[in-house]
Formats: C-alpha cells, structure tokens, sequence
C-alpha cells in the first residue's frame, strides 16, 4: 500500500508592519521571516530554531503591510490569500494597533475602536479557518507599548494622551479573548518587548540597527532588527507552548 505524501508546510504572515521587513533592515528580517529562517549572523542563538531547520520543504508567503488595519486585513489580505489557493498550515497576524492610532488621543472613540477591532479579528479567524490546511494553526500577536508603560508621550514626540496605557491592556486583551475564542494561539509580543522601548533609549531614532541591542523599537512604533528578534521570539513561544 503506497504511503501518503505530508503536504509541505505553508506559513502566511498577515497584519501590519509588526511583521514587515522593512523597518529592520530589509527582505528576510521581520519577525515572521526570522521565524522561517534565522539569520545566524544576527541571532547565532536562534541557530536551527526556525521553520525551514525542521521543514526544508516549507514555503513563506508576506501578506502584511504597512499601516494595515482591520480593514485591509479583511478587503485586501484575505481576499489575497484565498486568491493564491495556499492552504497554509500556519498563519500569524498582528493587527489593531493602527486601528486605535487612528483615534490617538480621544480614549472613548479608543475603547468603541477596540470593540471594532474584536470583531473584525472574529471575522478574519472564522475565514482564516476555512483556508486553513488541516490541523493548520493561527497565532495572533499582541500590541507592544513604545513608553514601555510610563505613558510618556513627551518623549516619544507625541501628543500627551494619559490613557494610552490603559487602551494598548485593554486592546491586547481584547486580542486574547477573540483569539482563544477562535482556537487560537496568542504571541505575547507585547510583554515581549517590555523594557526595549523607553527604557532601553530612543525609540523615536530611525536606524534599523541601532548600537543598543535592547532597543527594539525604530521610528517611534515599528520594530527594528532587534525588534524583529523579540516578534519572531513571541511567535515561536506561541507555536511551542
């Protein structure tokens, strides 16, 4: 009797510019491209900790962009993937915190944002369900606080917003909820990057690749290389809980 031949694994990345490449420095640096393959010469200590060390077969497929919202999730990402007949047997998906950017600064439009984006992300996992691979698995990741919780707008160039800290806990809460809902897992990048922000220098500079390696955060909210380590970091977590 001939065996069964194990479909290769597939792995999609959806969302915003949490998992783009270009904030880190180029092609093959964001965080879900280090978790498909590690670049050894960054992170010697992720060596073999990646998707192709253990699929060689495995293919990669970048769907987020920069500056998406839920909205792009849904009209334009989606729609992409279902074009593309990928079954993927992983997807991760870092979403929402553009959504409540585009509120900055107004707490109840914030919190009626962050009910919005609990649906949107309920819709996208009931589609992502049916273009999933059997047994295949989303993993949904948290938003990160660049004042690393002293809600010191000042020095991030910001407008004061006292509450900003309080709406990023509820917006990530929010992410669990509707994740585990779904049967999702959930990237804890939010408490990954606690203390790579304020605390570790100035997440307002523009380099990919800062001096500071504990500084993760470039231009003010996106990650840099080393950044793109701790989102590839809480990713892997997920997949291995």
């Amino acid at each position: 009797m001939a065996g069964v031949m194990a479909v290769p694994a597939s792995y999609i990345a959806l969302g915003d510019s949490i998992s783009v490449d270009d904030y880190a420095g180029g092609p093959g640096r964001g965080g879900p491209s280090l978790l498909f393959r590690n670049r050894d010469d960054d992170f010697p200590q992720w060596r073999g900790r990646d998707l192709v060390s253990t699929e060689p077969q495995a293919s990669f497929m970048l769907l987020a962009s920069d500056g998406a919202t839920t909205r792009t999730l849904l009209d334009t990402q989606l729609p992409r993937l279902a074009a593309s007949s990928v079954r993927p047997t992983l997807v991760t998906l870092t979403i929402g915190g553009n959504d409540v950017l585009g509120v900055y600064g107004d707490t109840v439009a914030a919190h009626a944002t962050i009910d919005q984006v609990s649906v949107a992300v309920s819709h996208a996992l009931a589609e992502l369900r049916v273009l999933l691979a059997p047994a295949g698995r989303v993993i949904v990741g948290t938003v990160y606080d660049p004042s690393d919780g002293t809600g010191d707008a000042a020095r991030l160039g910001l407008p004061p917003w006292p509450e900003a800290v309080a709406v990023i806990a509820r917006l990530n809460d929010a992410l669990r909820v509707v994740a585990r809902r779904h049967g999702a897992g959930v990237a804890e990048v939010g408490e990954c990057f606690l203390g790579h922000g304020l605390k570790a220098g100035d997440p307002s500079r523009p380099e990919p690749r800062p001096p500071q390696r504990d500084l993760w955060l470039c231009s003010v909210i996106e990650p840099n290389a080393w950044g793109a380590g701790g989102v590839r970091e809480a990713f892997w977590a997920a997949l291995h809980r």
